[in-house]
């Protein structure tokens, strides 16, 4: 795995959540970014130096500190929709290429070059109306659902620079077989798997208390 781009956001008004603002407009920047693990949700913080999110109940945070997209998926977006993606339009941090970030693990390490971050695979991603706004393709949170590719959030285990071109080692994958692309399957169009998400005690603890919460629903 390699990263492609390293992307920051730069605000931009909200009125798909009727916020003042959303860091969704991502950018590729150049030269080593700092990244760190910022701490709980509800600040705003991110991982990467000079990005931040405005919808501090739903994102950032430890859980979701860094967000990356395979470039191989946005290329089959582009097939689909007919329009070019750039890198970062997703909201991504980083834009990874010669992977599947979808079949990583939860819980699963990437050591970023030889002495960067160490960042762990937490949970997917999963579509909101900024997402859907911003994007502006009819339907597309189902589309997005249905296809299946959400592309992992990242804890900061250790801090450390990053950059584009930077090489990627996935040097630690736990025992289960919880992938992103199930744990996303599980937790939107297909609620059957979720007993399966129990295996990864890597998702986040609020993740793994809903879905305790809707499998003692389903058993009353």
């Amino acid at each position: 795995m390699r990263l492609l781009s390293v992307n920051v956001g730069r605000p931009i008004p909200n009125p798909w959540k009727r916020l003042a603002a959303t860091g969704i407009d991502k950018w590729p920047v150049q030269g080593p970014v700092a990244v760190r693990a910022p701490g709980p949700k509800g600040t705003g913080a991110v991982g990467l130096s000079g990005d931040r999110v405005y919808d501090v109940k739903h994102h950032g945070g430890d859980d979701q500190a860094v967000y990356a997209y395979a470039r191989e998926d946005l290329d089959r977006w582009e097939k689909e929709l007919g329009r070019s993606l750039a890198s970062g339009c997703f909201g991504e941090n980083l834009t990874t290429t010669g992977y599947d970030v979808n079949a990583a693990l939860i819980g699963e390490r990437w050591r970023v070059g030889t002495a960067g971050p160490l960042l762990e695979v937490s949970c997917p991603r999963l579509p909101c109306a900024t997402f859907a706004g911003w994007l502006d393709e009819h339907g597309w949170i189902r589309r997005f659902t249905a296809g299946a590719l959400p592309g992992p959030y990242l804890r900061v285990i250790e801090p450390g620079e990053l950059a584009a071109g930077d090489t990627v080692e996935v040097v630690d994958r736990p025992a289960h077989r919880v992938t992103v692309a199930l744990a996303f399957r599980a937790m939107t169009a297909e609620p059957d798997l979720l007993p399966e998400l129990l295996a990864a005690d890597a998702l986040p603890a609020e993740d793994l208390r809903t879905i305790r919460k809707r499998l003692a629903g389903n058993r009353s």
